[in-house]
């Protein structure tokens, strides 16, 4: 497998020592309410007010950190890395505060949603069924465990949502590596 045809999820790394973790406070900066779940939907968000984000755990920022729900949260230092690898048509950048900090922050809204997961490779997929009592959920995921996404169905998108899991980031290697140059602080990535 040649590096164009393997993916790598992307988390939070919380073995990082003395690091912050965030939260989600679901309000903006005008203190209108906010829906995290919109930043994992594939498409761009156009927002009145800036995301306010509050800190679960005081520590040490770092260039990305998911909250809670899985926003993931990023410092100039990742735009910048994007801009550079001509990526600003996969992503959306949008301005965001965490509370106590001036710096600046964005959350990053991955702008692609693919059916890219490799269910016979994963090591658990579970699904929604009637019993569950969520109609609306009857047939989607439930559950990924080990998730894999199929090289085939990834096309040349560098970075996406997987279409039924959509809390997960898969990468390309290529932008895992340069993430990894650039030396940027809170990645940790697992095989997909």
């Amino acid at each position: 497998m040649n590096s164009r045809n393997r993916y790598f999820e992307l988390w939070d790394d919380m073995r990082v020592p003395g690091r912050w973790v965030l939260s989600q406070t679901n309000l903006d900066d005008r203190g209108q309410r906010l829906d995290p779940w919109q930043f994992t939907k594939g498409r761009a968000v156009v927002l009145d007010g800036t995301p306010v984000l509050g800190i679960a755990h005081a520590g040490q920022p770092l260039d990305f950190s998911l909250t809670g729900p899985g926003t993931p949260v990023v410092t100039p230092r990742v735009v910048s890395l994007f801009e550079r690898l001509s990526l600003q048509q996969e992503v959306q950048f949008i301005p965001a505060r965490v509370e106590g900090h001036t710096e600046p922050y964005f959350i990053l809204n991955a702008l692609r949603v693919l059916r890219c997961i490799d269910e016979a490779r994963c090591e658990e997929v579970r699904f929604w069924e009637p019993r569950h009592g969520v109609p609306e959920k009857v047939g989607q995921y439930r559950n990924v465990v080990g998730l894999k996404v199929d090289p085939a169905k990834m096309g040349d998108t560098p970075i996406s949502r997987p279409w039924g899991w959509s809390g997960a980031l898969i990468v390309t290697e290529g932008l895992k590596q340069a993430m990894e140059h650039e030396g940027l602080t809170g990645l940790r990535f697992t095989d997909a």
